[in-house]
């Protein structure tokens, strides 16, 4: 990798927390520099107790910023400024403290305040007891961070300063400056979808039957959430209208949360046009049809009868709306049977170009689980994905999208 001539000209802005590791940020910064790269730093309070900042400000021939009240420094840069001129944050320590703090989006000292305040991509190296690095509460904030689009670089394994060995040993900095070229790397490919439009839905819908119960389904939305960030991450605009989940936004998408099917239908509607939508929600097929203004109560009668009507269907909706239809509609197919067969029918019948389908029978485990064996039914056959995780099955999906417009493109037709 050519990394002097991708680092060339960026501009780094480096969070040093506390941690032993923090020696080897001195060497990133060197490193960086010597490719061409500017760097900023921010040192915490902790940062500072392993290295100082004249070592830190000698290196970055800048001014080293460490106060979020200091007034010159508000006045000369700003939190806000100082976490946004720049074209990628790095946090070389990576404390389990900060990543929690990140997580919380707490905003308690300048590193969590500029980390809440910046609209650029994050790339944190973590470091740390190698039991702390393991305890569920670091890998459920890891998780999240990796959710919203925060990447990582390491940690490695290795013999750590109290006498442990593990994972939890900070990355080398050239790890560090390879992982930093690399992103910028990926930035410069161009994008296949760039230019493109695409709408995705994801979750369940919920239809209320009094104010406080509901009818619903299992979807988890995780599959749904992975193809809008998929597109997304292949240059597409996105907008995700999702029913109710515990997901977090997908990076890089509009989202607009809705909770029945009949509010689903209509933000499907005000995202029009688009060049490409994936109906990748389980929408309820019926909701209630009387619904009740108060709650409904036991009365020693027999319960009352839930008379059902059937919700728009949004699929065929969007597939037959004429001049608005988008260039390709992708449906999903939810079957516990049959699943080709019943797909193929299905496709036909709502008028979509592609139908995903995938087996939810009891023991897939698809319904919540995190992985997922699909069949892509098209005009021209069928294609049988191996059993994989949501995010390769959105990934994939993503790519076969890209190709598609590829190939139209190229035949010169209207895509």
């Amino acid at each position: 990798m050519h990394d002097h001539a991708i680092l060339a000209g960026k501009r780094i802005l480096l969070v040093i927390a506390g941690g032993i590791a923090a020696y080897k940020s001195l060497e990133l910064i060197r490193r960086l520099r010597e490719r061409g790269a500017s760097v900023r730093a921010i040192l915490t309070k902790a940062g500072a107790q392993f290295v100082t900042p004249l070592s830190v400000q000698a290196l970055t021939e800048g001014t080293v910023y460490q106060d979020l009240w200091s007034l010159t420094d508000e006045s000369e840069m700003g939190h806000i400024r100082l976490s946004r001129e720049a074209d990628l944050v790095v946090v070389a320590p990576a404390t389990a403290n900060l990543l929690a703090r990140m997580a919380a989006g707490m905003a308690d000292d300048l590193a969590a305040t500029a980390l809440l305040a910046t609209d650029k991509p994050v790339l944190v190296a973590p470091a740390m007891n190698v039991r702390m690095w393991l305890h569920p509460a670091t890998q459920a904030n890891m998780a999240l961070l990796a959710a919203r689009g925060v990447t990582r670089v390491g940690p490695n394994d290795g013999d750590m300063a109290c006498g442990e060995f593990g994972p939890g040993r900070m990355a080398e900095p050239m790890e560090i400056v390879d992982a930093i070229a690399a992103h910028f790397a990926a930035q410069s490919v161009p994008k296949p979808l760039a230019g493109k439009r695409a709408l995705v839905t994801s979750g369940p819908t919920h239809e209320p039957i009094d104010p406080v119960r509901y009818i619903a389904n299992r979807s988890s939305g995780k599959q749904g959430h992975a193809i809008a960030a998929a597109l997304a991450a292949l240059g597409a605009e996105v907008t995700l209208v999702a029913g109710p989940t515990r997901l977090p936004d997908p990076p890089g998408c509009a989202v607009t949360h809705i909770e029945s099917a009949r509010e689903m239908l209509t933000a499907c509607m005000a995202a029009l046009p688009t060049d490409i939508a994936v109906f990748a929600a389980a929408v309820a097929d019926w909701r209630v049809k009387g619904l009740s203004e108060r709650k409904l109560k036991k009365d020693g009668n027999a319960p009352p009868a839930l008379e059902l009507t059937e919700n728009p269907d949004i699929l065929a909706t969007i597939a037959g709306s004429g001049a608005l239809r988008p260039a390709l509609v992708v449906g999903f197919a939810a079957e516990t049977g049959d699943v080709v067969e019943y797909a193929r029918a299905k496709r036909a019948r709502k008028g979509c170009d592609w139908i995903v389908a995938n087996d939810v029978s009891p023991g897939t485990t698809t319904f919540g689980g995190d992985d997922n064996a699909v069949h892509l039914i098209r005009a021209d056959g069928v294609e049988d994905w191996p059993r994989m995780g949501k995010d390769a099955v959105a990934s994939r999906l993503a790519d076969t999208i890209a190709a598609h417009f590829g190939a139209t493109h190229f035949q010169g037709k209207t895509p």
